[in-house]
């Protein structure tokens, strides 16, 4: 049914609006809390209210200045109409949102953030629970439905889910190496890239929340890996939007100042197992990969990669990341080193790395399709103080096992590294090269701003449930378990069955797992 839009009436309102915001600003819309938030909290809880005053409607009404005929878009926020893959509905919705949310709305720049609503086929018109997916990360998109399954099919049974592209990633203003070039300064580009962080992706995500759930009710969240991160700051921060959270491999370290020192030494440690194991399954590849590491080094420290990079010893090491931390990240890597060289159907004819290879590197490591990965990761350990690098001075304290070119000089094998992002990436890998000053910005910024209120979730009220995976290469137990220790009411489940990879290997029982500890057909004990 279309709807009768009465401009007269949404100007007066719009008029009226107008001379009342000043006192809406000074409004406190909420009821008194039976413990009193922290400062943190107060302030994220007068950005992200979720009263619905008189008052309140009619400021959104001026701000959206009149609702599209459809009934389903505003100015913020536009809907498409549903389509098919098997066995799913999806809907796509782009809402129009401030990049910088601290600052009033009116003048903040806009970005847009992209969102999928999928449901199974004939459920469309169901009033349905909603469930926000939050993406690993950081610098990642959603996935892209293609048919229904894993832990998409069981959650369709009884949810209505949100696919959130996180903002600068999949059709959220994507920041990729091109779009970033448009921004002339590497001062400006920081500038930028500080609010693309767990505290902004929350805001986004009330945003959502509030213009898409029916009476704006609270939603259930899936958080996986840095999602998961995500996942904690949205319980300090905005509970009252929660009804429910999901945790898979995601609990991240939460205290103050720069967690990444505690997390790469934890992660060093961990990586010095996963590289012996890895070398016990294929013990063929130790004198395969000192070969490719002797060849670099004799090559003048390295060969040209098809990009314009080059590969190099420690270049060569970041295949660990994805290589030592899923579930089929150990064959994968071996199948790789089958094809390192090139065959020699010439004789006398010189030995050298082949394009398949170099092509295959290129695509494991990704960083000119997601170049916010390789930007932003330290900060997300970052709350009021700078990372320096991180990754790079732990990695100091541990060379003498991860120098690869001493290793395949004596004879020892070659350590892979894993989850850590190093200065001299931005000087080796070409699509990185532009953005080398603004990462060295970043990484001395020390006025990052909390991600977290432990005081908040000591007296956390909503039900969590997460999956601590016990060898998990990239968010480490010990420190999990730490975190877990300061939110009140969460389940953990601890398991050695599932790498960190374990919602895409086995989403539906790891999610129907999770699911039947909040309600109540797991027991205690």
């Amino acid at each position: 049914m279309t709807n009768r839009v009465n401009y007269r009436e949404v100007k007066m309102r719009a008029l009226h609006s107008s001379l009342i915001k000043p006192l809406i600003r000074l409004h406190c819309p909420f009821s008194t809390p039976i413990i009193s938030p922290s400062p943190l909290r107060k302030q994220f809880l007068y950005l992200h209210s979720s009263a619905t005053t008189s008052l309140q409607k009619l400021t959104a009404m001026a701000d959206n200045k009149t609702a599209a005929v459809d009934g389903n878009s505003t100015s913020d926020h536009v809907s498409d109409a549903w389509y098919s893959v098997p066995d799913l509905r999806l809907r796509d919705h782009r809402f129009t949102v401030p990049l910088d949310y601290s600052i009033d709305r009116c003048s903040s720049t806009k970005i847009t953030v992209f969102a999928r609503e999928v449901v199974a086929v004939g459920k469309e018109e169901q009033s349905l629970p909603y469930l926000l997916y939050l993406q690993g990360g950081p610098g990642f998109e959603c996935p892209r439905p293609t048919e229904a399954g894993g832990w998409m099919s069981r959650a369709c049974e009884e949810y209505r889910i949100v696919l959130m592209d996180q903002r600068g990633t999949g059709l959220s203003t994507p920041l990729t190496p091109s779009s970033m070039s448009q921004v002339k300064s590497a001062e400006d580009l920081a500038n930028y890239l500080r609010h693309f962080r767990a505290d902004n992706i929350v805001h986004d995500a009330e945003f959502i929340r509030k213009r898409l759930v029916p009476d704006a009710g609270p939603w259930t969240i899936l958080g996986q890996s840095f999602g998961g991160f995500c996942a904690v700051t949205y319980l300090s921060f905005a509970p009252k939007g929660l009804k429910q959270a999901l945790i898979t491999g995601g609990l991240p370290p939460i205290g103050e100042g720069c967690t990444a020192d505690s997390v790469y030494k934890a992660g060093f440690e961990q990586l010095v197992c996963q590289n012996e194991k890895y070398y016990k399954r294929f013990p063929q590849d130790i004198e395969i990969v000192r070969d490719v590491v002797n060849y670099l080094a004799e090559s003048g420290g390295g060969v040209p990669l098809p990009s314009g990079g080059i590969l190099t010893p420690r270049g060569l090491q970041l295949l660990g990341l994805s290589g030592l931390g899923s579930s089929t990240g150990f064959e994968r890597l071996h199948y790789l080193f089958e094809r390192v060289w090139d065959p020699l159907i010439v004789q006398g004819a010189k030995r050298r790395i082949s394009d398949y290879f170099l092509n295959a590197y290129e695509r494991w490591i990704g960083f000119d399709a997601n170049p916010l990965y390789a930007l932003l990761h330290e900060s997300i350990y970052c709350q009021g103080a700078s990372s320096l690098w991180s990754a790079q001075r732990i990695r100091a304290l541990n060379d003498n096992k991860f120098d690869a070119i001493e290793a395949a000089k004596v004879g020892r094998p070659v350590l892979f590294t894993g989850e850590m992002i190093f200065p001299w990436i931005f000087d080796e890998v070409h699509a990185l090269r532009p953005f080398k000053d603004a990462a060295q910005l970043l990484a001395e910024k020390k006025d990052w701003p909390s991600l977290y209120d432990i005081a908040a979730l000591k007296e956390n009220k909503v039900p969590v449930a997460a999956a601590v995976y016990y060898e998990d290469m990239y968010v480490n137990l010990k420190l999990s378990m730490e975190t877990a220790s300061q939110i009140a009411g969460i389940r953990p489940w601890i398991t050695n069955e599932y790498m960190h990879s374990g919602l895409r290997d086995a989403g539906s029982r790891v999610f129907d797992h999770l699911l039947a500890m909040l309600n109540g057909k797991k027991p205690l004990f």
